[in-house]
C-alpha cells in the first residue's frame, strides 16, 4: 500500500469515528482494489500483510466498516460480499455460474431506481438493491453445454 493512500484510508476511518486500525485500513486498501469480495477473501487477500489477523477479526472489521458506511455489503447466494462504492444506488448483475460480480448503474436514474407496487408502510424509500442473474461470455459455453439434452 503506497504511503499517501494509507493516510487517505487512515483518514477516512477516522472521518467515520473509528480507530484506524492496521485490519480496518488494509480491509479498505484490499477492497479498494477488489470489489464485491467475501470476508475470507478480505481475510486471504490481507494475511501476508498482517498474518496474526483472524477470520473472526475480519468480519469484525467488514461489519463496523459497513456500519459507518465505508463499505456496501452485497448480500448474494453464498455470503455476503463487499465493495467501497457506497456514494450512489448502483445494481449489480452476478454470473449464476462462476458467481463474478459486476456492478451496473441504476436502473432508471437516481435513488430509488425502483418503487415499490402499493402501499408498504414504509413512505420514505432509500435504495432498490437489485441483483441481475445472467451468465458471462466465459461462462456461455460452458453453461450452454450443460444444458444441451443427451440425444
Amino acid at each position: 500500500m503506497q504511503k499517501l493512500q494509507e493516510a487517505d484510508l487512515t483518514d477516512q476511518v477516522r472521518r467515520a469515528g473509528m480507530r484506524a486500525t492496521p485490519g480496518r485500513v488494509a480491509a479498505l486498501d484490499f477492497l479498494t482494489a477488489n470489489p464485491h469480495c467475501t470476508a475470507a477473501e478480505v481475510h486471504a487477500g490481507i494475511a501476508e500483510q498482517l498474518p496474526s489477523l483472524s477470520m473472526q477479526s475480519v468480519h469484525n472489521v467488514v461489519n463496523d466498516l459497513t456500519e459507518k458506511g465505508l463499505l456496501r455489503r452485497v448480500d448474494a447466494p453464498g455470503a455476503a460480499r463487499y465493495e467501497t462504492r457506497t456514494d450512489d444506488n448502483h445494481h449489480h448483475i452476478r454470473c449464476v455460474v462462476c458467481h463474478r460480480i459486476e456492478d451496473v448503474d441504476c436502473v432508471t436514474g437516481e435513488a430509488p431506481c425502483l418503487s415499490p407496487v402499493g402501499t408498504t408502510g414504509m413512505p420514505v424509500l432509500l435504495s432498490a438493491d437489485v441483483t441481475f442473474q445472467a451468465v458471462c461470455t466465459e461462462c456461455v459455453g460452458a453453461w450452454e453445454a450443460s444444458r444441451a439434452s443427451p440425444a
